[in-house]
């Protein structure tokens, strides 16, 4: 595959970038179109299980949510929100955060998220129930 130069796109001028956009812009309608007529196929697959099943098909509880490669991913349901589990788990200690996500897991929490490290590091940072003792540190409050 050929390289691309960060110059290609400035030796345009402003006019031909505006116009690709719009050009881009106009396939949005048939991208939406093809999402829809996927959707309809998806639920009439979930019809045909239900029907093979003699029940409804079993769907894990959680949100649904189609990813960029079109793949659906179920959010898991938690009955405590991370900041609380959190809490609990930081109660009378002072844990790094890659100890505080693995007893944070530990407690029960569910989540898919492929970097969940840096969400747990980003509540530690901004709740104000817990403090930061030294570097990568932290206990509750």
């Amino acid at each position: 595959m050929a390289k691309r130069s960060r110059s290609a796109i400035s030796s345009l001028d402003t006019k031909t970038i505006q116009e690709e956009l719009n050009r881009r812009q106009r396939g949005l309608p048939r991208l939406y179109a093809q999402l829809r007529k996927a959707e309809a196929k998806v639920s009439k697959l979930v019809s045909a299980i239900s029907n093979i099943e003699g029940v409804k098909a079993k769907r894990e509880p959680g949100r649904r949510r189609v990813t960029k490669s079109g793949a659906v991913r179920i959010r898991p349901k938690n009955d405590r929100s991370l900041i609380e589990v959190l809490a609990s788990v930081l109660k009378g200690k002072t844990l790094s955060v890659a100890e505080a996500v693995t007893k944070a897991k530990g407690a029960g929490y569910k989540t898919s998220s492929p970097n969940f490290r840096v969400i747990v590091n980003q509540a530690l940072l901004k709740s104000n129930l817990f403090k930061k003792v030294s570097h990568g540190k932290y206990t509750a409050k």
